[in-house]
């Protein structure tokens, strides 16, 4: 017998379908609520609504589980590869070594910006936010590859995939140059993703940067953890924007433009800033944690706690072993570590943080990362956006290969005024 759940309102009652996930996800199909009895939902930002099925990611928040297409997100940190992962979630499998080499090769002959492109730059601000900048050349890819706009095909997607992944990082590169005064430099069809990345970054006309292998692995791990995770805050924008059948530029650039809320990318921002400030202040770690526990105090210890990890998110685990790497191979000592290390070490031995299992999330060590490699803080969003668009692309595909998918239209509740009459100007 198909298990149902039975709503009861008045003298009436509706069974409601049990819609049935992997891995034990389950759901009450409300669908048709509207048409059998005349109501809507009302949830809030959503936090009880499941607006889709995805095979893409799976979050198991209590446990502290995450994974890409089946694969523990613990499995990618040996030989981490953000090309390899980025072709797992759009296409749905680890790519053997002929798409491997081709995606790669698509990558590396798609990285320069066409000269229009690059010109705008030079009428952008020095001082414009990065943020901006990456959503509006998005944007402006589309006008230049119009023959992407319509993707009706797998080989379409690959096309339209490899130049935005591509194109992502030399915008941003670009940006960050533009905010320096300094030259661009052009991207070098010898390096690999991230070290090109890092070459159109920091590199000189006179002195190219050299990218360490750890530095390396740091960056592809960074990307590698924000390629997708389930339906947050700019992955439900850019499906509600593409649900419309707007292309994957504007539907990207709209995902951009989402991740820029200091609620959702800038966290990793907030947490550099709140270590600076404790550095700065001489305040002592031991002092920070009353202060976070004192309702009365502003203070606001950032860095702990997520929306969706009851447990130790699992990235946070990884990017600390990375964060140690990172500072030993450049024989770097950074106080601010050693701060981050202090309050993850009382958090976790403290009864107020264990029982409202506030630990510390992937933002916490993430712009430590950045920081060490010499990434300023206002790039640090871009940063997760060049990470999270693999994701974006993936969500895109996935909704618009599913026959059932229509428009994004939420219901509301109207709390404004009955029906009045206009009053003319002279009697107002």
């Amino acid at each position: 017998m198909t298990e149902k759940a039975v709503l009861t309102f008045g003298d009436q009652q509706i069974e409601l379908p049990i819609v049935e996930g992997s891995d034990g996800n389950r759901a009450i199909d409300i669908s048709q609520l509207l048409a059998k009895t005349g109501m809507t939902s009302y949830d809030p930002a959503l936090g009880n609504t499941a607006f889709c099925k995805s095979a893409i990611t799976y979050i198991d928040g209590d446990k502290g589980i995450l994974r890409y297409r089946g694969i523990p997100i613990e499995q990618f940190t040996q030989h981490p590869n953000f090309i390899e992962v980025a072709w797992l979630l759009i296409f749905g499998e680890l790519p053997n070594e002929e798409e491997h080499i081709d995606f790669r090769a698509r990558l590396t002959a798609n990285e320069l910006l066409h000269e229009d492109i690059k010109d705008q730059f030079q009428f952008i601000p020095a001082d414009s936010p990065p943020m901006a900048i990456l959503s509006a050349t998005l944007n402006n890819l589309a006008c230049i590859h119009k023959e992407f706009l319509e993707v009706n095909s797998p080989e379409g997607l690959v096309g339209a995939a490899a130049r935005l992944i591509s194109k992502a990082r030399t915008i941003a590169a670009f940006a960050y140059r533009r905010s320096m005064g300094l030259p661009f430099i052009y991207p070098d069809p010898s390096l690999r993703y991230c070290a090109n990345f890092l070459h159109m970054m920091f590199s000189l006309p006179y002195k190219q940067y050299v990218v360490t292998d750890e530095i390396q692995d740091a960056l592809n791990l960074l990307f590698i953890l924000h390629a997708d995770h389930e339906q947050n805050c700019s992955t439900s924008t850019v499906r509600v924007v593409g649900s419309s059948h707007a292309n994957l530029f504007a539907s990207c650039a709209a995902g951009v433009s989402a991740l820029w809320g200091p609620l959702h990318g800038g966290a990793n921002v907030d947490v550099v800033e709140m270590l600076e400030r404790i550095y700065k202040g001489g305040i002592s770690p031991e002092q920070c944690i009353r202060d976070a526990k004192d309702k009365t105090n502003p203070f606001r210890l950032s860095g702990f706690g997520h929306r969706v990890y009851r447990n130790f998110d699992p990235r946070a685990k990884i990017l600390k072993a990375a964060c140690d790497r990172v500072l030993a191979s450049m024989n770097r000592h950074d106080p601010l570590l050693d701060i981050a290390r202090k309050l993850e070490e009382l958090a976790l031995n403290d009864p107020y943080f264990v029982e409202r299992k506030l630990y510390p999330n992937v933002d916490f060590y993430s712009g430590i990362i950045l920081r060490a490699i010499g990434i300023p803080t206002n790039m640090f969003t871009v940063c997760f956006a060049i990470g999270r668009l693999p994701g974006w692309i993936a969500q895109w595909k996935e909704q618009h290969d599913d026959p059932s998918s229509r428009i994004v239209r939420p219901r509301q509740i109207y709390t404004g005024e009955g029906e009045r009459n206009y009053v003319p100007m002279d009697q107002r």
